[in-house]
């Protein structure tokens, strides 16, 4: 973590952007922006930061607007919409940086990303497995193993996850603690929550500040009743981070376990929170809103409409997708899907 800060700091440090009588950034000026915006982003993954998610978007913003020419600018800004949830206008993205000469393996796993997210199994699974017959390594195979377990077929899952842990390669815990983040979600979904915690475990032994897998760490702790340990690790992550998620689970354990005062303080925290982040980024977090509302919230009726809200967005945002990746079924007849 460490590091991962230091790297970030000395590249924040840097002036950046074309100057003043410059066409464009320069090619090295773009590759280190281009940088710190996948440095962002895996700080905002690895510590609940929004924020961190909002600095790189900014970013990726000027690069396009100071490098037009570069690929990498494109690709860069693409990720960033993908992750506040703006689909189509990051495969116009990867498009445009496909046009200016970027790796095409890289932008069909960025797009394979994009499919999975809007429920194209299918047409995402086409993709993960090419890419796995090319260069069947980490990378390749972890993202394979993920698609399979989000469709449910643990064993093909399981066999996927050994297989790409046993050929990383590389000397950051980064990846790893995430695939191990991944394998401990699908026993989640399976109900297995035993299994599921160890997971999450590991995860946490790789990189012990690992937002996510705390949190789903301690919502396992939670279920299996061990209330007070979810407890003490829910309560520094809803001070450092400003992803509303961790207040809103540490309000339920703690109403559960019977400190209704403490709970309704961090019930507050967490729906002034939402309430702030549907109206900057409404695609990535109406669902996120509406789900809180329905449950800790306390708020059914405003809930309800933010799942009607929701149901809407996600019928809109398919219509804008390319003809190819429209999904079909229950991912747009169900809202709460």
């Amino acid at each position: 973590m460490a590091n991962l800060q230091a790297q970030t700091d000395s590249l924040m440090a840097r002036p950046h952007g074309a100057r003043p009588g410059q066409a464009s950034a320069t090619p090295p000026a773009v590759a280190e922006q281009a940088l710190l915006v996948d440095l962002l982003i895996l700080r905002g993954q690895v510590l609940g930061r929004i924020a961190d998610y909002e600095r790189a978007a900014e970013l990726a913003e000027g690069l396009v607007r100071d490098a037009p020419d570069a690929g990498t600018a494109w690709l860069a800004r693409a990720r960033t919409r993908a992750t506040f949830h703006g689909f189509a206008e990051a495969l116009a993205d990867l498009d445009a940086a496909g046009r200016r000469g970027s790796d095409g393996a890289t932008l069909d796993a960025e797009r394979a990303a994009i499919l999975q997210a809007v429920a194209c199994y299918d047409e995402a699974l086409v993709l993960r497995r090419s890419a796995a017959q090319r260069r069947p390594d980490f990378t390749t195979l972890g993202a394979l193993a993920v698609l399979r377990a989000e469709r449910g077929n643990v064993a093909q899952a399981e066999r996927l996850f050994t297989r790409a842990r046993r050929r990383y390669r590389g000397v950051s815990p980064f990846p790893v603690a995430e695939i191990d983040f991944r394998r401990g979600l699908m026993w989640r979904g399976e109900r297995d929550l035993p299994a599921a915690r160890a997971w999450f475990d590991a995860a946490v032994d790789r990189v012990p500040a690992y937002a996510p897998a705390l949190g789903h760490r301690a919502e396992a702790d939670a279920a299996l009743g061990a209330r007070d340990t979810a407890i003490d690790s829910l309560r520094p992550l809803a001070l450092s981070s400003d992803d509303p998620e961790y207040a809103a689970r540490l309000a339920d354990v703690l109403s559960d376990a019977g400190h209704s005062h403490e709970a309704e303080q961090w019930r507050i925290s967490a729906a002034a929170r939402y309430d702030e982040l549907v109206l900057r980024h409404p695609e990535a977090f109406v669902d996120h809103a509406a789900d809180f509302w329905l449950t800790v919230g306390g708020g059914r009726p405003k809930g309800r409409q933010l799942v009607l809200r929701n149901h809407a967005s996600r019928a809109t945002r398919a219509l804008a997708l390319p003809h190819h990746v429209i999904p079909t079924g229950s991912w747009l007849a169900d809202p709460d899907t």
